[in-house]
């Protein structure tokens, strides 16, 4: 009797079990609901606000002509800056959105908001587009009609970059200079402010030698681990972590960097000594002498190219405490030039 009855008492709880459907969360059975705050807060995640520190370029153009200080130009430059980490925000939110099937096959990937489930991928979607939409348009409103063309064309072409260009050969790496580049022409194209050949230049080829140092690196890193596996018989997929890299090659994209550091130091040398001839009032000649400086922060930068270990740029400037020095010796002599001490 106690046997049939604990059968019975089975074949009940069985039973009640089956009544209940299975919940289901974003993935598929058995994973997790988000809750009501997690949306917002895989959002934000989603946005990368570790990226955000890259838009401090909108200051670069009214810095070095001087004209960063006066109440106008401060709140211009801070209304870029929110209007280009929220059109950032709004590519990370759809690039993540087109490729979180692919994220959650990826060792580290799967932990991105949306890959994870916290985020659906119709409201990443939702908000990548209303920020696409936004940050223009209020560009047009609170800036010059310039300022919404250019972050209307950044919006338009990292779109573009997450759905193909980043799978074209040299495209990829022109794609994401000009993105550096943007950032640091719209601070003054939105206060009006002419921007010099030497500036777009030396900033240009400065971005393409970060760039191309942080591909050389994932490229060294991606070949060292592929033969690691192979030496202990392990499988190992080459371009696992961004699979345009099985098309470059060490070599090549090690030029690239060289000649971009070199273009970038003639490029600064030639912006300084152009006004070698010119009288100042400055004690000394700080827009010659930070060429000094300049020359031995792309150089301390390059040790870590050169090693494969050039990862973030920012990344690489905060963890290195010289390369962090040289940087704020350059600013104060930057500055002593711009201000005339």
């Amino acid at each position: 009797m106690a046997e049939r009855a604990a059968m019975a008492e089975r074949a009940d709880t069985a039973a009640e079990r089956a009544a209940v459907p299975e919940r289901r969360g974003p993935l598929g059975p058995g994973s997790p609901n988000p809750g009501p705050g997690s949306v917002p807060l895989g959002l934000l995640k989603t946005a990368r606000p570790r990226q955000w520190v890259k838009n401090v370029l909108v200051i670069a153009a009214p810095a070095a002509a001087g004209e960063l200080f006066s109440r106008h130009a401060l709140t211009q430059v801070a209304l870029v800056f929110a209007l280009f980490t929220a059109a950032a925000a709004a590519v990370y939110l759809i690039n993540d959105a087109r490729d979180a099937e692919a994220d959650r096959a990826h060792p580290t990937k799967c932990r991105r908001p949306v890959a994870a489930g916290q985020v659906p991928v119709p409201v990443a979607y939702a908000a990548g587009g209303l920020l696409a939409a936004l940050a223009p348009a209020a560009a047009a409103a609170l800036c010059t009609p310039l300022t919404a063309v250019l972050l209307a064309a950044y919006v338009v072409m990292q779109l573009a970059y997450c759905v193909s260009l980043k799978h074209v050969l040299v495209v990829d790496l022109a794609v994401v200079t000009t993105g550096f580049l943007m950032r640091a022409m719209i601070g003054g194209i939105a206060l009006g402010i002419p921007l010099s050949r030497w500036f777009l230049i030396t900033t240009g080829f400065g971005a393409l030698f970060m760039v191309s140092a942080k591909r050389y690196s994932e490229a060294v890193q991606m070949t060292q681990a592929a033969e690691d596996a192979a030496a202990d018989g392990r499988p190992e997929r080459l371009g696992a972590t961004r699979a345009l890299l099985t098309s470059y090659t060490t070599g090549y994209l090690r030029f690239v960097w060289q000649l971009a550091a070199g273009v970038a130091v003639l490029a600064y040398c030639l912006w300084a000594m152009e006004s070698g001839g010119i009288a100042g009032t400055g004690l000394l000649p700080w827009r010659q002498l930070s060429m000094v400086a300049f020359i031995l922060a792309i150089l301390r930068y390059a040790v870590f190219a050169d090693r494969g270990t050039a990862g973030e740029p920012e990344d690489v400037v905060l963890r290195d405490r010289a390369l962090a020095l040289i940087g704020v010796v350059w600013l104060a002599m930057y500055g002593f030039a711009v201000a005339d001490w």
